[in-house]
């Protein structure tokens, strides 16, 4: 251990009163509290702690002055960090606020910011605990309540809002980890991953279905049932409908934030039979298609 003369910056002879001052100033500016993260900054504090211990005790200044113990003093090991003081065998100095008396004095509010920091400690809010939950893309459209199992086997309600975007992090006041004294629970920070759908695919608040139909269908149009992520509803398939054409379902799309939802748009595409229809095979042999070229206008 250094010398606690000059880690405290004081010559041999200085008073008692010098050795105080020069305590509060470097505890000032050292305290771990005012610096967080700070490790150098901590470490100095210690050893500051420490000195002061010494040269603040006429007995223990007086013995290390005649040369009767060192630097670390022969009675206990080098002064521990104040935070590790509660509950050691060493007594705690800083369980109440006795402990602040040597700042009392004449550094009142440097005192109280102290036993602020350990009445804030002692009273932390438990940390926020981060989950990862996946939900399929209807339901982040429509919005769903699902339950998320934990590693401990409990499990959270999770409250999915309509229009929710894949990546978008919802917070559960209160379900995190526990808090230390009166400090309540921490949160729960649930990253959503939305499932792809097979059917649908999303453009923003705009959504996009494919929708196999008939030939029957294209060429005379039809009533037909059309998914929607709240459920299915009628569309019009107009007369001479091809592949690619493109209807809107207004407001069947996603929710806005602002209010309203967008639209949903159904993408026809023609599909023959399966099997071959030989009555469907004769029909287009004898149909004369009247000259038109169905790749007209293509490179």
């Amino acid at each position: 251990m250094k010398n606690p003369y000059e880690v405290l910056g004081v010559a041999a002879t200085a008073s008692a009163a010098e050795i105080q001052s020069a305590y509060r100033k470097l505890a000032k500016k050292l305290h771990p509290d005012l610096n967080p993260g700070d490790k150098a900054a901590e470490e100095k504090f210690k050893e500051v702690a420490a000195a002061n211990d010494l040269l603040g005790d006429a007995e223990k200044r007086r013995r290390f002055d005649a040369g009767e113990i060192d630097a670390s003093g022969s009675e206990r090991p080098q002064h521990p960090y104040y935070r590790d003081f509660a509950g050691s065998q060493q007594g705690d100095r800083y369980a109440d606020a006795a402990g602040f008396s040597d700042f009392m004095d004449q550094d009142d509010a440097f005192a109280e910011l102290l036993r602020r920091s350990r009445q804030a400690r002692a009273n932390r809010r438990g940390p926020d605990l981060n989950y990862h939950l996946t939900v399929d893309l209807v339901d982040s459209i429509a919005g769903a309540t699902k339950r998320l199992v934990l590693p401990d086997g409990g499990t959270i309600e999770v409250r999915i809002p309509p229009g929710l975007v894949d990546g978008q992090t919802l917070r559960l006041k209160g379900k995190g980890a526990p808090g230390a004294g009166t400090g309540g629970p921490g949160d729960a920070l649930i990253e959503v991953e939305v499932r792809p759908d097979p059917r649908f695919t999303r453009d923003g608040d705009d959504i996009t279905l494919e929708l196999p139909i008939s030939l029957t269908e294209a060429v005379l149009g039809a009533e037909v049932r059309v998914p929607t992520p709240t459920g299915d509803v009628t569309l019009t398939v107009p007369k001479g409908s091809n592949t690619g054409t493109k209807l809107r379902l207004r407001g069947r799309g996603v929710p806005r934030r602002a209010g309203g939802h967008g639209d949903q748009f159904v993408r026809l595409k023609v599909v023959l039979p399966k099997a071959p229809d030989p009555e469907l095979e004769s029909f287009v042999s004898g149909w004369k298609d009247k000259g038109y070229d169905p790749r007209e206008g293509r490179p």
